[in-house]
């Protein structure tokens, strides 16, 4: 983990910014996260959450029933602190911090590992998460960053 990530983390998370988020645009984000996966031969499970309420979740077949916890506890990571998981995680292995030995957070309920992303308002801020497990964590977020860039 080097400076340079979490700089790109950063402002992945400041460009990637809605200007408004409805249920219609949650389903077709969650069908081109689905579809892109297909396209790569991949197995994940898609969850997109607003305010507390869950917008879009699909496990594709071959995704892991493990997935749907991976996803709560990365999505705790976003709303706790209103970063992505990846940069959550990235940030305390930089700081030398053992994520999962911080007293107060839990291990059976935050995973700072990536593809949970901030789902974020333009003018109003984290709303929600759009997360995406069952790769390895890079690629978790890079496939979420990916989709999101596209419907921007």
């Amino acid at each position: 983990m080097d400076a340079d990530l979490l700089a790109t983390l950063a402002r992945q998370e400041q460009e990637l910014q809605f200007s408004a988020f409805s249920n219609d645009t949650a389903l077709a984000l969650g069908l081109s996260l689905v579809g892109a996966a297909k396209a790569k031969g991949k197995a994940i499970t898609v969850n997109i959450t607003r305010n507390g309420q869950v917008l879009f979740h699909h496990a594709m077949d071959g995704a892991s029933a493990d997935q749907a916890d991976w996803i709560r506890r990365k999505n705790n990571v976003v709303n706790r602190f209103g970063r992505s998981s990846f940069y959550v995680g990235s940030d305390h292995k930089l700081r030398g911090v053992d994520f999962e030995a911080v007293p107060y957070l839990d291990s059976k309920d935050y995973a700072a590992h990536g593809g949970a992303f901030p789902l974020t308002i333009k003018g109003v801020g984290v709303v929600g998460t759009i997360t995406v497990s069952g790769l390895p964590q890079a690629e978790d977020h890079a496939l979420a960053v990916e989709a999101i860039r596209a419907m921007m």
